[in-house]
Order: structure tokens, then C-alpha cells, then sequence
């Protein structure tokens, strides 16, 4: 490609994880449904620069849950090139996730069970060998928020 071209391409598009302001927010989190998945934080889709290639469009899709800023440089470069091993790992973690929530929901709405007793319960019966865990602390605090957000949904 020649200087010019370079210099003259339109091809950085604004990012629509974050729409342009480099940050998500919780606006952006429920726009994409990602609350329990996400927290407000630079944007990992653009890097926290606002834009993306077509290239990036094409290859992860925006709501993508395992790409987060909190990752390792080598792992969000690894989504970004499109490996499959890391793709999977980032599809299985979303499963967790959507598991536990529905664990979570379950145990509150038909056994009428608070966050520490589902998490007391849910740590009883995980195996030991699992792929994605969290500590108890902060499955406390993961049940709670998933609480939070049923109770409107019972009343």
C-alpha cells in the first residue's frame, strides 16, 4: 500500500462496544445485554481508542463476554485474530456464566434461598477440577447482583 493510500483510508471504523468514547459504560452494558458479564471499564473491543477496523467487525463480534480489558494483552490479541482454542475457551466461560446465573435464579425464586446459601450450596457441589470458578466472596457478590436484578421480575 502506498503512502498515500495509507494515509487517505477510512477504514477505522467508530466502535460499537463503546460508540466512539473509548469507555463502556453501564448504558453500553445493558445496550448489549451484557450485565453479570461486564462492569463499566476501558473498552477492549477498540483497545479504548474509539475505533476498529472492518477487519475487527468481521472477526468478534461486539457483545463478545470474554473480551474484556482485563485480560492479557496475548489473550485479547489471540480473540482478535480469530484462534479457535481461545474463541472456545471464551464461548465456555460464557456458558459458565449463563449457568450460573440460572443456578443463581433458580435457587433464589423456587427455593426462596439468599446469595450466601446459594453460594455455600453451589461451592458444596463444584468440582474441583473445573474450568472457571470464583471465590466465595465474590460469588457472594455475583448472586447478589443477579438477586438484584430478578426482584423486579417477581414483584
Amino acid at each position: 500500500m502506498t503512502i498515500f493510500k495509507k494515509l487517505f483510508r477510512k477504514s477505522d471504523l467508530e466502535c460499537p462496544r463503546c460508540l466512539g468514547k473509548a469507555f463502556v459504560d453501564w448504558d453500553d452494558i445493558k445496550r448489549l445485554n451484557r450485565q453479570l458479564k461486564w462492569v463499566p471499564a476501558p473498552c477492549a473491543y477498540c483497545y479504548g481508542k474509539g475505533k476498529v477496523s472492518e477487519e475487527m467487525l468481521s472477526k468478534v463480534p461486539v457483545d463478545y463476554t470474554y473480551l474484556t480489558i482485563d485480560l492479557p494483552e496475548s489473550e485479547m490479541d489471540k480473540i482478535k485474530e480469530g484462534n479457535k482454542e481461545t474463541l472456545e475457551k471464551g464461548r465456555q466461560r460464557d456458558l459458565f456464566l449463563d449457568n450460573l446465573i440460572s443456578y443463581a435464579e433458580h435457587h433464589y425464586t423456587n427455593n426462596k434461598m439468599d446469595a450466601i446459601s446459594i453460594a455455600d450450596l453451589y461451592l458444596s457441589t463444584e468440582d474441583e477440577t473445573a474450568l472457571f470458578s470464583l471465590e466465595r466472596k465474590n460469588l457472594i457478590q455475583f448472586i447478589e447482583k443477579v438477586i438484584e436484578l430478578k426482584k423486579p421480575e417477581l414483584n
